[in-house]
């Protein structure tokens, strides 16, 4: 019994129980190692130069047979991963016009024709500027705009190339060949202004466009999978029982893949259709507001026209101000562009379908849970602004 266990039977039985029980093991591993060895090895005495009997040589080639050296087929289905200097990326090629055949047949049903997806996934084009691409970094990355499109948040383009080719169409990964890979990766690069319309991205220009991304300097590593954070990026489990087959509809997010990346509502911004479903536990969810708060908001509100209670619970306020420009055009811009024209039915349509270009390089996402009713109250309150 040692010192520190002098004083604590309960410890000293443990102890004592733990040496018994490795001495059984060494024990049972001892008279299942004499089982398979030849009876020479056995008889070996210890301390004995080791010779190198037939039998002993049978041995070692019998254990060096255990498994087998794995193909070149078989490393290759694992050696899948593009590096951010480009190691790992096949010859290949491919044009932006081919890109936006292979994204409408493919891509689209997800994530819109040009980038601004529906109502699941946040865009994936818009946000960024030719100053940002200039300077490698962001702007509104840094600023207050309330959303974060891929192409604004993206640092290497080899992460773009490397996830469509691992984990994209969602609903049948990996079934895109290299070549449209290239093609949908510039077709998404010319949405964001950082590739021309007439590009062909290949193997052996990719890095000329590397220097291009508008956020390449704004690599970060605080996140889970960089070392010392001691948490991962995600939180799902492999599904075992019960697995759903094959995904019908690639826009909705299964039962058993919700919370896999905690709640996306609480990660996206608060206005659009939903732009980040609530996905995450009970204890994610927001909490509600205090009564007195909630009391406060009712008492504004009800002091506001229709159109301007409207819009602020539809969020646009996130995006547009009545009297100075946010995100987006204020109310009064708008109100001053088409004053004497009959825009009530063309922004209406903005608001339902969205759109991008007329105001600048930040798209307008689409609103097609807002009632028609609704629409209608608030066009009619723009267009009247002052």
């Amino acid at each position: 019994m040692s010192r520190c266990d002098s004083g604590n039977p309960a410890r000293a039985g443990a102890r004592a129980g733990w040496r018994r029980g490795a001495m059984l093991a060494g024990l049972l591993l001892g008279i299942a190692g004499a089982a398979v060895l030849p009876q020479a090895a056995q008889a070996e005495p210890k301390g004995a130069a080791r010779t190198d009997s037939k039998d002993s040589k049978d041995t070692r080639a019998a254990r060096a047979q255990l498994g087998r050296t794995a193909t070149a087929a078989e490393l290759k289905a694992w050696d899948i991963d593009v590096r951010p200097d480009f190691q790992g990326l096949p010859p290949g090629r491919g044009t932006v016009a081919q890109g936006q055949a292979v994204w409408d047949a493919r891509c689209a049903s997800c994530h819109g024709d040009f980038g601004e997806s529906n109502a699941v996934f946040t865009p994936i084009a818009g946000g960024t500027t030719a100053a940002d691409i200039a300077s490698g970094r962001v702007a509104a990355m840094t600023g207050s705009q309330p959303y974060r499109t891929s192409l604004m948040k993206l640092s290497t383009v080899s992460t773009l190339w490397d996830y469509i080719h691992r984990a994209m169409p969602w609903d049948k990964p990996r079934s895109l060949t290299v070549d449209e890979v290239y093609a949908v990766t510039a077709y998404i690069l010319n949405l964001g202004d950082i590739v021309p319309a007439d590009f062909t991205l290949s193997d052996a220009n990719i890095g000329e466009v590397q220097r291009r991304l508008p956020n390449r300097n704004g690599m970060t590593t605080q996140h889970g999978l960089w070392p010392g954070r001691g948490k991962p990026d995600t939180r799902n489990t492999a599904c075992m029982s019960n697995c759903a087959g094959k995904v019908e509809v690639s826009s909705l997010i299964p039962e058993y893949a919700r919370g896999a990346h905690g709640d996306l509502a609480a990660q996206q911004r608060s206005f659009g259709p939903v732009r980040g479903i609530a996905t995450g536990s009970p204890e994610d969810e927001a909490k509600p507001p205090a009564a007195q708060q909630a009391k406060a908001e009712a008492t504004t509100a009800a002091a506001q026209p229709v159109g301007a209670r409207l819009a602020g619970q539809y969020q646009c306020l996130a995006c547009h101000a009545p009297d100075r420009k946010l995100v987006g055009p204020s109310f009064h811009e708008i109100a001053q562009r088409y004053r004497g024209k009959d825009a009530h039915g063309a922004l209406a349509q903005k608001i339902r379908g969205g759109g991008q270009g007329a105001w600048g390089p930040v798209p307008m996402p689409p609103q097609p849970q807002v009632p028609e009713s609704d629409i209608q109250a608030m066009v009619k309150w723009i267009l009247e602004a002052k």
